[in-house]
């Protein structure tokens, strides 16, 4: 199982986050704690849309704009195998870039980023996941998300409005950061901050700014991941986001990396 790390992530967070309304009163687990932020995070509903528009803010203030669609597809019912689908819309000269994941339990997700200018189909290595997305300052694998089963774990504290999580990678060598600290919202098990650390030192923050209910899925709307270090963030708004549309499964597959399917694209 795997639950979002961020965006993505952050990517997927906003098409899946779902209100719970009826829990136990006693603390949940560590481990239950985690399944339900994993549930919210990426598989509420059958599958989702969302139109996301991202604003990249370099250390000296400058801006730069990119949007791009994003489409998901849960492939069990298990919480396990999901499909993505990310197409760039702008700039003009990143029109038609799409990058898709085949997430997986128990081995390294299939990455693939395909680029119109070069007619090439990458794959991205499991090795690049904590690099940048397209120039952004979220990750690779802060937009599919991390594996519940790479971390530890513990429960650091519980406040009247969260719990808090800190999780420490299993393998320190693969990751840039020595932990990372989230606060998950103890209603709607959505992580509306994520810190992380390197050193002792909080280098990287996520921030979720906005959530609105849609068709009875608490979503989050928009969000933004700073770097502490130079000063620099990257926001996504969403719009026009939908759940359980129908998507057929055979548009995450290579076959439609350079032939996008616009019907659901719109």
């Amino acid at each position: 199982m795997r639950y979002i790390k961020w965006f993505g992530g952050f990517v997927a967070l906003v098409l899946t986050t779902s209100l719970w309304t009826a829990f136990a009163q006693d603390t949940p687990s560590v481990d239950e704690i985690v399944k339900k932020t994993n549930h919210m995070a990426y598989y509420q509903g059958k599958d989702g849309r969302a139109q996301v528009k991202m604003t990249i803010r370099d250390s000296q203030g400058r801006t730069r704009q990119k949007s791009f669609t994003i489409l998901r597809r849960n492939r069990d019912d298990k919480d396990e195998e999901q499909a993505l689908y990310v197409f760039f819309h702008e700039p003009p000269d990143e029109r038609g870039t799409v990058f898709m994941v085949h997430k997986h339990v128990g081995k390294d997700d299939d990455r693939w980023l395909y680029l119109p200018a070069l007619d090439v189909v990458k794959r991205i290595a499991a090795s690049d996941k904590r690099t940048s997305f397209v120039g952004s300052h979220f990750f690779y694998e802060d937009v599919s998300g991390r594996g519940i089963d790479q971390d530890n774990h513990e429960l650091v504290e519980t406040t009247d409005k969260y719990y808090v999580l800190k999780n420490t990678p299993k393998d320190p060598a693969s990751v840039e950061f020595d932990s990372f600290t989230m606060y998950i919202h103890k209603q709607t098990f959505i992580p509306v901050q994520i810190k992380f650390e390197k050193n002792g030192e909080v280098y990287r923050e996520a921030t979720t700014l906005e959530v609105k209910d849609i068709q009875g899925y608490k979503t989050v709307t928009k969000g933004v991941m700073k770097d502490l270090r130079n000063g620099g963030q990257t926001l996504l708004e969403y719009s026009d986001v939908k759940y359980d549309m129908g998507l057929p499964d055979d548009i995450f597959t290579e076959r439609y990396l350079r032939s996008a399917p616009q019907d659901y694209l719109k």
